[in-house]
């Protein structure tokens, strides 16, 4: 039986395990790029965010990011279970 990242079993415990895993992502991704614009002026960096050019994705660019990195980690996390002894 093939396990998944997010196990069935576990209730909504596993569910919930990612969405902190791509919630700290995100975080981590809007304010380590973007430090100096949050401190300096949150409120107008927000604001100006429909009209973010970031390779022409605009403003779902923190989103698009933020899902290549999870999935970049999930396969990395995909990689190194077997090694661990962990099975669920």
């Amino acid at each position: 039986m093939q396990m998944s990242i997010i196990d069935q079993r576990q209730g909504g415990k596993g569910l919930k395990k990612e969405l902190y895993i791509f919630g700290g992502l995100f975080l981590f991704l809007a304010l380590g790029m973007h430090f100096k614009e949050w401190i300096d002026h949150p409120v107008k960096h927000a604001i100006e965010l429909p009209n973010a050019g970031a390779y022409g994705i605009g403003a779902i660019h923190p989103i698009v990011f933020t899902v290549a990195l999870y999935l970049v980690v999930l396969v990395v996390r995909m990689i190194v279970r077997p090694f661990t002894g962990k099975t669920k």
